[in-house]
Parts: C-alpha cells; sequence; structure tokens
C-alpha cells in the first residue's frame, strides 16, 4: 500500500495574478537544492483520518498559521516514489515573514552520533505560476494546472 499524504495549495491574487504558496524542506538533505524541490505544505496519513483534516493540521505544523478558509478538492497525483498526494485550493493569504515550522531530529552529520534538529519547512514563498512551475515537484505541477483551471487562468 503506497503512503499517503495531504496538502493544501494556498493562492491569492496579487497585483491582477495568481499566485501560490510553496514550502522548501528543511534539513541539510535539501539545503542546496531548489528547483523541483518545492512542495504544497503536506503530510502523511493513515487509515482512519480525513484528507481534509491532515491537510489542515499539516499547513499548521508546517507554516505555525491556523487555516481558517474553505477547502476546495484538487484531486489526487502519484508521485515518483510511489505516495499518493491528495490537495486542496485554499484563497488563504500568508505573511511568509512570520512562518514557524515543526522540527524533526536526525543523526548529523550521518555516524556522528550526535542529533540535531531542523525545520520541516525551512522557508515559504509566494510564487507566480510561471514560477511555480519550476520550483515545485514535478508531480505536484499537476495541481498548478488544476488549479489555474478552476481560477481561469493561464
Amino acid at each position: 500500500m503506497p503512503a499517503k499524504s495531504a496538502g493544501v495549495l494556498a493562492y491569492r491574487t496579487k497585483a491582477g495574478r495568481l499566485e501560490v504558496l510553496l514550502v522548501h524542506p528543511g534539513g541539510p538533505y535539501w539545503a542546496n537544492k531548489d528547483d523541483g524541490a518545492w512542495s504544497i505544505p503536506k503530510g502523511e496519513y493513515g487509515a482512519g483520518e480525513s484528507p481534509e483534516g491532515v491537510a489542515r493540521r499539516e499547513f499548521a505544523e508546517e507554516l505555525g498559521v491556523e487555516l481558517s478558509a474553505a477547502l476546495e478538492p484538487l484531486g489526487e497525483i502519484r508521485q515518483r516514489g510511489g505516495k499518493v498526494v491528495t490537495a486542496f485550493a485554499a484563497a488563504f493569504d500568508v505573511d511568509v515573514t512570520t512562518i514557524t515550522s515543526n522540527t524533526f531530529e536526525i543523526e548529523w552529520p550521518p555516524r556522528s552520533g550526535k542529533r540535531q534538529s531542523f525545520p520541516e519547512v525551512d522557508r515559504a514563498v509566494w510564487f507566480a505560476l510561471v514560477s511555480a512551475r519550476e520550483k515545485i515537484n514535478a508531480a505536484q505541477r499537476e495541481f498548478l494546472k488544476r488549479l489555474a483551471a478552476m481560477r481561469g487562468k493561464p
């Protein structure tokens, strides 16, 4: 059974153009990765959990902001590693300069015996759709297409 994640593609209109909120994963593995490394705020869930509830929880954990907006379904995609991601769109503005992410702990450097804590998300940015297409995980580009179609934007 493939892993399942749920997340939110927040969007806003600024100066007449559609912008989407993407997050960059924290930790040493992602430190020097950019194009294709960004994602919607999302997290894994198990049996008995609702994708919408998980999407709201993960948004709050990764950004430090409670999501009060209505969610519009964007459907599912399958990422290269097999994970199935369910996404929802939300018209919701976030001040990216004030985000606070939850953290995770790993052994770093590898085989050092030392454990370090890193933010799950090290930054969030509002991107125009054309830029977001370059930054986002390749499989998640489909969510950008679906949002653009819903909003009537190219």
